[in-house]
């Protein structure tokens, strides 16, 4: 192991208060990361980890990053471009420049392993009624004020929990578990792409698919390479305002536009989820300027989950989004012509249940995270035919190709 002044850099204004926060918090972070443990023992199956509990960071080595002058770097992965001096990390807090060679801290470091239902994700067209091998590392490449998973995103490695697991490892462990796809999620995959990149890849070969819950705050190349190896993505769209972004998530809208547009132009399955917060980005205008750009720019049959709000993090002045506000967001992205419109965090209501975008035939009842029933036949509605937008069988999800650029060859 490296020595402590290559490990612990001066620690920043973000870092300060992530560290006062776990203070204050220390006895819930201490039982959420034993509650973490068991999802792992869980997950394996046998009542054992599936990996040796880690001590300090294992390095490995980044993709995407620069050499710039004087040993510093500049990092290629996330639209921030962080340029990192020798022995200093990015904003994410789990890359680190170690002699002008870009590392990753966290490949294969999982603090968070859960089987889940498909639907928790949410992912409503894509294998329903499956469940999900779902797994994290700590970091993230924005903060949202309004994050439910703090305690793992906005840490840095060192005060995480944690095992080590291969990507061959964590394939077996979901093989043995019938988990038909594996998640990146919980806290921001982008960060630990090397690891989701190379365990899709292995994952693939054993005939399971991959699927990335992300903040969509990735450049381009990064997002073509990866996208060879998914087979599906749900973007959380914080909201249709630059504005937003700056002040709750210390990011920008634009980038995570891009990506869309991006995703859509690969041809990968992708669904949208839009968390309301009550004054902050439920405003109908914003919600019709969205739902017009869904349509204009990313298709009418792109699902679109509007989820219901809780105060947690550095948000706790709030009250939960109301019901009502929920089915107006609903009623508006359906007016601008999105087909398939989701109410989320809500048990039991009817906008948890997909309907024909032809016939308004239900074809899909859930309760919570459970399918009551599905009646699709071969992806299409049973009364009138309509081939329906999704991923219906784990053959269709494994046979993804990305298209090509229109101007070249390809990433």
């Amino acid at each position: 192991m490296d020595d402590l002044g290559n490990i612990f850099t001066k620690p920043s204004r973000r870092d300060l208060l992530r560290w006062g926060a776990a203070c204050c918090a220390a006895g819930a972070i201490c039982q959420l990361q034993r509650e973490y443990v068991w999802a792992l023992q869980y997950a394996a199956g046998t009542g054992a980890l599936p990996g040796p509990a880690l001590e300090g960071v294992v390095r490995h080595e980044a993709l995407h990053w620069e050499v710039l002058e004087e040993k510093k770097v500049k990092c290629a992965l996330c639209p921030r471009e962080c340029q990192v001096a020798d022995v200093e990390r990015g904003y994410c807090g789990v890359r680190e420049n170690q002699g002008g060679k870009y590392q990753t801290l966290v490949y294969g470091t999982l603090c968070s392993a859960n089987i889940d239902p498909i639907e928790k994700k949410p992912l409503f067209h894509y294998l329903p009624g499956t469940t999900a091998f779902s797994i994290a590392t700590a970091g993230c490449n924005i903060e949202c004020k309004f994050c439910q998973n703090w305690q793992i995103s906005q840490f840095r490695p060192e005060q995480v929990k944690s095992v080590s697991v291969s990507p061959e490892r964590l394939v077996d462990t979901c093989k043995a578990r019938r988990c038909p796809t594996i998640a990146y999620t919980y806290s921001e995959p982008v960060i630990f792409y090397e690891y989701m990149h190379d365990t899709a890849v292995v994952a693939r070969e054993q005939g399971i698919g991959s699927v990335m819950i992300s903040n969509g705050y990735i450049q381009e190349k990064p997002l073509r390479q990866l996208c060879k190896r998914l087979t599906g993505v749900k973007i959380d769209f914080k909201a249709f305002s630059d504005k937003f972004y700056r002040e709750s998530c210390a990011g920008e809208l634009k980038p995570v536009l891009t990506t869309l547009e991006i995703l859509r132009e690969i041809g990968i399955w992708l669904e949208l989820v839009v968390l309301v917060i009550p004054t902050l980005n439920d405003s109908p205008e914003e919600i019709k300027q969205m739902g017009e750009w869904v349509v204009k720019r990313l298709g009418p049959d792109v699902p679109m989950h509007f989820t219901r709000f809780h105060p947690t993090y550095r948000i706790t002045n709030l009250p939960r989004t109301p019901v009502s506000t929920l089915e107006r967001c609903r009623q508006i992205a359906m007016d601008a012509g999105v087909r398939y419109v989701y109410a989320g965090n809500v048990p039991t209501h009817p906008g948890e249940n997909t309907y024909c975008h032809n016939c308004n035939h239900e074809l899909i009842h859930r309760v919570g995270y459970r399918i009551s029933f599905n009646l699709l036949q071969d992806g299409k509605c049973p009364k009138c035919a309509e081939t329906i937008p999704g991923v219906w069988s784990q053959e269709q999800a494994l046979a993804f190709k990305p298209r090509e650029r229109q101007t070249d060859s390809g990433a």
